[in-house]
C-alpha cells in the first residue's frame, strides 16, 4: 500500500513562490504526479514525473512557472511553484501509480494512490 503525505501549502501573495513536498512510500519506478482541485471545480492535472527525473510533463496553465522533481533516495516528490496567480488557489494532491505503459498519466483515474492534500491560497 502506497502512502502519500503532502506538506508545504500556505497563503502567499500573487507573484510569490511556494514549494510543496510529498513524502511517499512508492518505489522509484512509480510515476508521481500533482493534481489540484478548487471549490466547485473538477480535479485537474498539474504535473507528472516518471522514473527518469528528466521525464516531466505539465499542464499548459503552469508551464514555465511550476517545476516537479523527485529525490528517490529520500522518497520525496516536490512541486516548486513560482509566479503564483490567484487562479492557482486550490487543494493540491500528490498521486502515485505504477504502469508498464509509456503513455503519459495525466487523468485522476490513472492514479490509485492519493495523499490527503494541502491547501494553497494565492491572494491578489
Amino acid at each position: 500500500q502506497v502512502q502519500l503525505v503532502e506538506s508545504g501549502g500556505g497563503l502567499v501573495q500573487a507573484g510569490g513562490s511556494l514549494r510543496l513536498s510529498c513524502a511517499t512510500s512508492a518505489r522509484a519506478d512509480y510515476t508521481m504526479a500533482w493534481f489540484r482541485q478548487a471549490p466547485g471545480h473538477e480535479r485537474e492535472f498539474v504535473a507528472a514525473i516518471r522514473w527518469s527525473a528528466t521525464s516531466t510533463y505539465y499542464a499548459d496553465s503552469v508551464k514555465g512557472r511550476f517545476t516537479i522533481s523527485r529525490d528517490n533516495a529520500k522518497n520525496m516528490v516536490y512541486l516548486q511553484m513560482n509566479s503564483l496567480k490567484p487562479e492557482d488557489t486550490a487543494v493540491y494532491y500528490c498521486a502515485a501509480e505504477f504502469s508498464l505503459r509509456t503513455t503519459i498519466l495525466s487523468r485522476p483515474t490513472d492514479f490509485r494512490s492519493w495523499g490527503r492534500g494541502t491547501q494553497v491560497t494565492v491572494s491578489s
